[in-house]
């Protein structure tokens, strides 16, 4: 059975003169599967709540609210990484703007919220597009710490992280000179 949460607006059913509320909280498989997607650890507590309301003579106008409750693995240890994430989301759809009409190479626009008006407006894939948006780029656990290493070959003494910036030799020549004058 296909998740309801994934059924689309038809533009021809949206009232001209009032917002048309949408509240998606999608089935578990759903939720399964978009975890698997984004490459989650986990994820719960999905829900995207919002309006589509008229904008113009014939543009709408999506704003919803997105919460998710994700967990990552931490980039230091792997260890999961658990965020809530609370986002205002807002798109606007405008006829005469066709995908075929954008180039393949161009310069981002100043308003990114812009999208071409088609039969149709998909809250689920706008939920999906700005989830993926909101996660943390590096979750990192509370007491994650990168520790030093030292690699030498035999016999030799090993170099530390502050004897390779570029000016410690220069620091440990004005030492000696110091030391000497």
């Amino acid at each position: 059975m296909a998740d309801p949460a994934q059924k689309p607006l038809r533009i021809a059913d949206l009232a001209p003169k009032r917002p048309t509320t949408f509240e998606l909280r999608p089935q578990p498989e759903t939720v399964e599967a978009l975890k698997d997607e984004l490459g989650l650890l986990g994820l719960r507590k999905l829900s995207f709540t919002g309006e589509v309301v008229p904008e113009g003579a014939r543009g709408w106008r999506l704003a919803g609210h997105l919460g998710a409750t994700v967990v990552q693995p931490c980039v230091v240890t792997l260890a999961p990484v658990t965020t809530r994430i609370e986002e205002e989301v807002a798109r606007s759809y405008r006829p005469g703007l066709a995908d075929k009409d954008i180039p393949e190479e161009m310069e981002m626009p100043e308003d990114e919220s812009v999208e071409p008006l088609t039969d149709r407006i998909e809250p689920f894939s706008v939920m999906t597009e700005a989830l993926a948006l909101a996660l943390p780029l590096y979750p990192r656990a509370s007491d994650a710490a990168l520790e030093e290493s030292t690699f030498a070959e035999p016999g030799t003494r090993p170099m530390t992280d502050d004897e390779v910036k570029p000016f410690a030799g220069l620091k440990a020549l004005k030492d000696k000179l110091e030391g000497e004058g």
